[in-house]
């Protein structure tokens, strides 16, 4: 019931330029880009404006915000994921994770965890056998 009334405001929610950029930059959760996508067939001054954003950036113009999703600096390490999926972080940084994860809906972090959980769950055999084979493709390289 919770996501759905989120769902409803965010199909009554105008578009905004951070929206756009964010767009471009594939930074949104998968409804958010659908959504996003649905407004630029309809309407084409969102389509000039996303036009008007991609011939700035292509000229080299970039903002401190653009730079700063770019970059992914809000992105949680592949380490501090690991450590969300074990459990072992503070408070204060499990928390920040689980938001960057459950309400921002980072895409590339969400795909990492859940490459995290499945390299977890294929079990310690599959992991000795991986090493094992990673061993001995490196072993002549070794003196």
């Amino acid at each position: 019931m919770k996501q759905q009334f989120r769902w409803v405001r965010l199909m009554a929610a105008p578009l905004r330029q951070s929206d756009l950029e964010a767009y471009l930059d594939e930074a949104l959760p998968a409804a958010e880009m659908a959504r996003v996508e649905k407004a630029l067939r309809k309407d084409p001054s969102l389509l000039q404006q996303v036009s008007a954003i991609h011939s700035r950036r292509s000229a080299g113009v970039h903002s401190l915000g653009e730079i700063w999703r770019e970059g992914r600096l809000s992105c949680p390490s592949r380490e501090q994921l690991g450590s969300f999926l074990l459990g072992v972080l503070d408070d204060e940084a499990g928390d920040y994770i689980a938001f960057h994860l459950e309400v921002v809906g980072c895409r590339y972090c969400l795909a990492n965890l859940a490459d995290l959980q499945n390299q977890q769950s294929e079990g310690r055999e599959a992991a000795q056998t991986r090493r094992r084979r990673y061993f001995q493709s490196s072993a002549g390289y070794l003196r």
